[in-house]
Order: structure tokens, then C-alpha cells, then sequence
């Protein structure tokens, strides 16, 4: 709620301005609220609920307050619903899996060991994160607050392959959580359901989920093919660092990950 009060006066003082540099900028100061509390609690997991939070307010501010002066109620709850879903399933995941103020994503614990931690704290854990989101939200701009054309078929379709995307990943995740219920399953490697054939098949759902906020934006408005590059840096963010900790972690603690690591491809849900 801090980080949303910092975020609401920055913009408030910013309304003449670009709508979304006023939207950037609000997102920003809210990301440094998160960030002096992870100083304060010793503890940079907690921009993990921010992440899936700040989108909710954004969304539905492109969606009341659109630059183009015009609303269709079809189209707007075609383009939101499916984010404010994905917003939904994923802070409530994380809230079913956190442990409290002691509880730490290792990954950031392994960053901070680095030289010049605070940086990395600030920029690598906080701010690069924010600027990511707020990027790939960024055809969403184009879409709700931009474009004045009306919902399509296309449209239908986009939004129910962002849907999609959001229930593969709860599928995933689901069975994760099922797999590591049973205590017999301790320091063994999930190759079961979805993770049989790809190591990531969460991570797989919000990659999709990212590139199907491009394809409802492109499905009204085809000259925004540009904004193709907002989803490809996510992919790539997830792809070639945040995969690549998780396997690395896993080799670390599990005998028989390097086999499953061998023969099973990293997002794509084919055998090698």
C-alpha cells in the first residue's frame, strides 16, 4: 500500500506528461518503497508480490483513463481480464508458498554475495525487474489507452491464448507443489506431467502469457508488429538467466538432474 500511495502522488504530479512515462515513472518510485523495505526486513524477496501486484493498477488505469478519449467495454475486458487473472493466480501462488520475513529467494541471496551487493540489489533485483514488466505491459498502452478499434475474432482468440498461457503454468505449478508434498520425493527430479518433456513448463506458461499480451494488442491494431521486441526480451530474460539459475541450482542438488537435463528440452515441451 506504501508503494501504491508513492506511485499515485508521483503520478498525480506528472499528468501532463506522456500517459505512459507518467505510468514508468509512478511504477519506479513504487519499485524504490519495495526496495528501502527489502533494506529495512533485510529480505529482497518481498518485490516478489510486487511483481504480479503492480500490473493490476496500470492496466486498469489504461483501461478507465485511455488516451484516445474512447472506451469499448468489449475489448477492455478482453485485454484485462486475462491480465488480472495472471495477477491473481500468481500473488496468490506465492503467497501459498512463502514462508515469511526469514524466507529468501536464493537467487538473490547468491546476487548479494556479489561486490557492490546494495547495486545489485537496487538495480539488478529491483529496478531491472520493473522496467521488464513495465516494458513488456507496454503493448497494452498501445491497445487499451492507444488504438480505437473494436474487439475481433482475432482478439477472441488472443485472449483465450493468454488464458491459456496462465492456466498451463497453474497446471505446472500445481503438479510441482503435489511432487513435493511427498517427502519420499526429496532430492529427486519432478519428470512427471507436464515437466516430463520440458524442465520449465512454468516458466514455458509465462513466457506465452507475455507474448499474448503482444498478440491482443496486434490483433486490433496490426501496425503495432514492432512491439514484437516488449515480449522477446522477457523470453529471453526467462530463457538464457532465470532458467539457467534454476538448472544450475538443481545439478547442485539433485543427483539426477544432469540426465534429466540431457534429454529433456528447457521450454518446449518436445523430447530431444
Amino acid at each position: 500500500m506504501a508503494a501504491f500511495m508513492a506511485a499515485v502522488v508521483t503520478c498525480n504530479y506528472l499528468t501532463d506528461i506522456n500517459q505512459w512515462l507518467m505510468l514508468l515513472s509512478g511504477h519506479l518510485v513504487a519499485t524504490l518503497s519495495v526496495f528501502i523495505a527489502s533494506q529495512i526486513f533485510n529480505n529482497s524477496s518481498l518485490y516478489d508480490p510486487f511483481w504480479s501486484v503492480a500490473p493490476i493498477p496500470i492496466v486498469i488505469y489504461l483501461a478507465i483513463y485511455p488516451e484516445s478519449g474512447q472506451i469499448n467495454l468489449e475489448k477492455t475486458l478482453l485485454i484485462v481480464l486475462p491480465v488480472l487473472f495472471w495477477a491473481f493466480r500468481l500473488t496468490l501462488n506465492w503467497l501459498r508458498d512463502w514462508k515469511g520475513l526469514s524466507d529468501e529467494d536464493f537467487r538473490y541471496v547468491d546476487l548479494k554475495k556479489k561486490p557492490f551487493s546494495i547495486l545489485i540489489d537496487l538495480f539488478g533485483i529491483h529496478v531491472y525487474p520493473t522496467l521488464q514488466v513495465n516494458l513488456s505491459l507496454l503493448p497494452l498502452y498501445y491497445g487499451l489507452s492507444i488504438s480505437t478499434n473494436t474487439a475481433n475474432v482475432y482478439l477472441y482468440l488472443a485472449s483465450i491464448f493468454t488464458i491459456s498461457a496462465v492456466v498451463l503454468e497453474t497446471v505446472a505449478d500445481e503438479q510441482m507443489r503435489t511432487f513435493r508434498s511427498n517427502n519420499s520425493n526429496i532430492g529427486k527430479t519432478m519428470k512427471y506431467g507436464l515437466w516430463t518433456s520440458s524442465r520449465h513448463p512454468n516458466y514455458l506458461g509465462e513466457i506465452l502469457f507475455w507474448w499474448g499480451l503482444f498478440f491482443m494488442t496486434i490483433s486490433i491494431e496490426p501496425d503495432f508488429w514492432y512491439l514484437f521486441v516488449c515480449p522477446l526480451i522477457m523470453n529471453l530474460m526467462f530463457s538464457l538467466i532465470t532458467c539457467k539459475m534454476m538448472d544450475n541450482r538443481s545439478l547442485e542438488r539433485r543427483d539426477d538432474y544432469t540426465e534429466y537435463l540431457r534429454n529433456t528440452r528447457q521450454l518446449i515441451p518436445w523430447k530431444k
